[in-house]
């Protein structure tokens, strides 16, 4: 696996095109948390001592940030004001292989809600979508234009939040011939269909369509495949929709990651990991799929690697550098 990293001259990548200013709480006890919201519904007033945090967010943002902590050169593409632009360049400061193209607008706003649920962290996010709601390639300027003309990949994020990710993600991909395409729609729940409709489009230019648990059974019942559970059945299920859908498919979630094309599939369990922060880690997991692509793993080498750098993640809270990720994917 090293050799090949070695060998192999990795990006630029351009990653489009969401921001938000997001805030984390952190809720130990739902039952508790509901008790304490019920008793202020009518007059108002404080509910103390929730643990709370803030931090940049959104999908694009964060795909760039771990790619740049892997040593990655990467241009993230998005939109925010100057408070919201201050931010972002504090957040990739000192991280030298980093183009930002920041266009003028209003980002976006989150609050997630962590909880406990058994062994694993959910969060549930309220999001103000900001213009990143309608962002269409024609909000490129010429640099924006010209980075990815020039790239080696493509990443689009969050196709579910704005209403022009068709036509930004097939514009894009048709202005980087060549390189490498990848789609992550995040929670497609309210535009299933559409999303399906948009596959037919954006298929024939894709090289990933990269999904969690929740994203795939949403598009599996859209092609009338039942709903996912187990390891076997799951491979089977999204082989299947891989085939249906021609495009090949990467799913993360809490048990592994699965790879397809539509003729062959794997599984590649998740490393064990005691979590202190979710909110982010598919974006971290597509930062490392998108590596070991450019890096030409095989498909179960690329796998294991995304596991890894997604474990480190979630067990430390922010994105491993490239040799703390190899490390552990190599025990």
């Amino acid at each position: 696996m090293l050799e090949k990293f070695r060998n192999t001259d990795i990006g630029p990548v351009v990653v489009l095109n969401d921001f938000f200013l997001d805030r984390i709480i952190s809720v130990s006890d739902v039952g508790s948390f509901y008790g304490q919201i019920m008793e202020k519904i009518n007059f108002g007033g404080s509910i103390r001592d929730i643990p709370q945090r803030d931090i940049k967010g959104g999908n694009a943002t964060n795909v760039a940030f771990a790619l740049a902590r892997l040593g990655c050169p990467v241009s993230l593409v998005t939109v925010s004001d100057k408070a919201g632009t201050a931010l972002i360049r504090e957040t990739f400061a000192g991280l030298d292989n980093v183009n930002l193209y920041v266009i003028d607008g209003r980002p976006g706003r989150t609050t997630a809600l962590e909880f406990q649920n058994g062994d694993h962290i959910v969060n549930i996010m309220f999001s103000d979508l900001g213009d990143n709601a309608n962002f269409g390639p024609e909000r490129l300027g010429a640099k924006e234009r010209g980075a990815v003309e020039g790239a080696g990949a493509v990443i689009v994020t969050n196709w579910a939040s704005n209403m022009k990710g068709t036509e930004l993600a097939k514009f894009a991909f048709e202005k980087s011939k060549g390189a490498l395409h990848i789609l992550d729609p995040a929670d497609i729940q309210t535009r299933s269909k559409e999303f399906r409709e948009a596959l037919g489009r954006l298929g024939p230019d894709m090289d990933s369509l990269c999904i969690n648990e929740n994203e795939c059974n949403i598009l599996l019942g859209q092609y009338g495949l039942g709903r996912a559970s187990g390891t076997e059945e799951t491979k089977d299920l999204v082989k299947e929709l891989s085939a249906k859908s021609s495009v090949p498919i990467d799913l993360h979630g809490i048990s592994g990651s699965y790879w397809t094309d539509g003729r062959e599939a794997l599984f590649v369990k998740s490393f064990p990991a005691r979590p202190v922060l979710v909110t982010g880690a598919g974006d971290v997991w597509d930062a490392a799929n998108a590596v070991g692509y450019m890096a030409e793993l095989e498909p179960d080498e690329r796998l294991l690697f995304a596991n890894a750098t997604a474990a480190l993640y979630v067990s430390r809270g922010v994105p491993p550098t490239f040799e703390e990720a190899l490390s552990l994917a190599k025990r």
